[in-house]
Formats: structure tokens, sequence, C-alpha cells
């Protein structure tokens, strides 16, 4: 999504720590009577958007040169490094690609019309990543012709895709994939763009938001053989920390009339709340995976990688929900071309995996640790401002080595 000039007031927080390690213990797991004898388990990582601005163009350039990797002068490898940790060890990681991709040697856009760098397609495989939503108001930014290129390169990058298709027979056929022995779908869907919508004549390529293609597409996806459905969808306003009417009246909707098992959401650029509802779990917005807005707020540059834990019971699936918390680590603007950093000032635009930081606060500049401890703290208080973690056991990720 296009950045706004001025941003809304953030709303008050409400944070329930507290209620967290009160609830966690009681919400995370069926009772083992109910658990299924020989039952499948999987876990899948979910994040933010992943929003190419020009300084990340201009960064992996910068990178390039310094590990001679990348393809035509672009790395975005060591941007995106710092999440592997966390990514890697999901059984099936889901991104967000938000825009279009053009040819590796460019000509590459930013807001309003983006045309992002295929190369970091191929960053986002080597993290971790296998499958990527792709529905989104950006998605028709350069038409038809940018659809298919950006779904080409990510074939060629080996992620799978959902959200737009090239031709009519691709958009009936679900992504679903092998997952610890589980077939698994993964379905996205967006509202459409009004700057840049989809011709009558192409709207089988973009999947447009509406709950009777959704009960579609889920039906497609079970009777090929799904047994896990999981949706990626972009809505709500940008920028509110809080999900609007129309989210909560859908997500009403979704967890109602519909049998997926996890409702992803992206869009706002910032974090809302992750809750259950009728029983599914639902994550408003996972805020920015990767972007570099043009007037950063600090809340941009925060984001969640949701984690989930999927465990077969006699009655279906049991679902835990976990998070761990990142940060866009940007450099500080210099007033004039001649000014020096301070010495320990960021010098690089890097995504940063939050508590495993933490985790090491020695090796951390005062400033930093005060930087992280408040994206900790802050994203926190949205995520759990729906009241999930006394209700339905919500909890920060702890990573086993």
């Amino acid at each position: 999504m296009t950045f706004r000039e001025s941003l809304p007031t953030s709303r008050a927080l409400a944070v329930f720590a507290a209620l967290a390690v009160l609830g966690t213990a009681c919400a995370a797991n069926p009772s083992e009577s109910q658990v299924k004898p020989g039952g499948r388990s999987f876990t899948v990582a979910a994040a933010g958007d992943v929003l190419i601005h020009p300084d990340l163009v201009d960064q992996a350039a910068k990178d390039a040169k310094r590990t001679g990797k990348g393809t035509a002068g672009l790395d975005f490898g060591p941007q995106l490094a710092g999440i592997r940790p966390v990514v890697s060890k999901a059984d099936l990681a889901i991104c967000h690609m938000e825009t279009p991709v053009g040819g590796p040697n460019g000509p590459f856009e930013g807001s309003p019309k983006f045309l992002a760098p295929p190369q970091v397609l191929t960053s986002l495989k080597d993290v971790g990543y296998d499958t990527c939503s792709t529905a989104s108001n950006h998605t028709f930014d350069h038409g038809l012709k940018a659809v298919g290129r950006t779904l080409d390169a990510m074939d060629r990058a080996g992620l799978g895709h959902a959200g737009s298709s090239r031709t009519p027979a691709e958009s009936e056929k679900p992504d679903i994939r092998d997952v610890n022995g589980v077939k698994v779908a993964h379905l996205a869907y967006s509202g459409e763009s009004f700057r840049n919508p989809a011709p009558e004549k192409e709207k089988w390529a973009f999947n447009r938001l509406g709950i009777e293609e959704i009960k579609k597409a889920e039906a497609r996806a079970r009777e090929a053989g799904a047994e896990v459905v999981i949706l990626s969808v972009h809505w709500g306003l940008e920028h509110y920390n809080e999900p609007s009417v129309p989210q909560l009246e859908l997500a009403q909707r979704l967890t109602k009339e519909t049998g997926v098992n996890l409702v992803i959401g992206h869009n706002a650029h910032v974090v809302q709340p992750i809750e259950k509802v009728n029983g599914t779990w639902v994550a408003y917005s996972l805020g920015n995976q990767l972007a570099r807005h043009s007037s950063p707020s600090g809340l941009t540059e925060e984001g969640a990688i949701g984690w989930f834990e999927f465990r077969e019971t006699k009655k279906g699936w049991d679902v835990a929900a976990r998070y761990r918390t990142t940060l866009v680590d940007i450099p500080p603007e210099p007033e004039d071309s001649e000014e020096e950093l301070p010495r320990d000032a960021v010098k690089d635009v890097r995504l940063v995996d939050v508590r495993g930081a933490l985790d090491h606060p020695d090796e951390l500049p005062a400033d930093r640790r005060a930087r992280y401890h408040l994206a900790a703290t802050r994203t926190e208080g949205f995520l759990f401002n729906r009241g999930a973690p006394a209700r339905d056991g919500l909890a920060e990720l702890a990573l086993k080595d």
C-alpha cells in the first residue's frame, strides 16, 4: 500500500501481559483426551507485507558490492538474514509479496505504482519462505504482463503463490502443499485497487475479496484433497492499529460460514490484534515484514511473525498461536551530505528478530536496546488488544536450538 503523508494518531495501547501469563498454560493445547493417537502436527510461520521501496533497492546494491552475491548488482540477503532463525524452523512459511516485479536489471519503481526487483524473491526463499500471497491493491500496478512476470519469477525462485494468476485455468487451481504429511491449501484475496484495477476481461487474474468467492475457492481446495485451508486476506485501513468494522464483520462471516482454519491479514502496514473468532485464529494485520516508507513512523517499521502450531485431534485441528516481533532497522537521516553518522548508529537497513537481539543485550548499544524494548512492548500491546492472551493463550514464541 502507499504511504499517507499524515498518519492518524495511534489509539491507546491496551497491554494484557499479566493476563497472558495466567491464561497461556490452560489455553495453549488440547486436553490429552482429545489428542488423536498417531495424530499429525505441523507449524506455520506467516509475516506481513514485503513492500520494496527505493531505499531498499539502494541497500541491496550496497550489500551486493560487499558480498559479491546476488544478481545484476542486487543482494537482498543481508536485509532479510535476521529472520532466518525463525522462518526456517517452520514446516510451512508464508510471506506476502505486495507488488509485482520487473526484470533483474530494472527499471524499478516505488509508490504509487510499484515494480520491485525479482532478486528479493530469491532472498525470501533463502531465509525459509515456501509460498507467498500475491493478492493486494498493487497486484495490477503494471497490468497482466507484470502479473505473469511476477509469478514466473516466483516459480524460478521456488516460491509457491496464491492470489493472482496467468491464465483462467490457473485461477481455478488451488495452491496445495504437503506439509508433514498434511495437505495444506493456501488461498489469498484482496480488495481491489481503485487506482489500478484489473480490466473486466482479465478479472480472473486477480482474487477479489468476497465471502462467496472464498467459499467457492475453499470448496475447490477441499475437493482437491486439502485437509487444512489457510487464507491470506488484504483488508482494512492503512496505519490503524485497530481492525476496522468491515474487518471485524468479515472475520465473523469467514469463521462462521467457511471451514478456513487460519486467517492471515495484511495491508495496514502496522500491527493489529490476533484473536480467536468463533474458534478460528485471525491475525488482522502482521504489519510490515520489509518496507522503508518515505516518512517512517516507527510503527511502520515494526511487525510480527505469526507462528501457528497445528495439532490433529479427534475432532479436527487444534491450533495454538505464538508470535515473534520484528523491526526494520533503518539508518538515521543525515542533515547534510557531509555529516558522519555517530559510531553506534544503524548504518544499514536490516530486518531484526527483536527477541533474538534482546536475548543478547550486552551486544547492543544502549539506544538499540531501548528501541528493541519499545518495539517488543508496543507490538505485544497491539497483538494482545482484543484479549487473546487470557482467553486463547496467545504468547511470544520461544525458539529452541
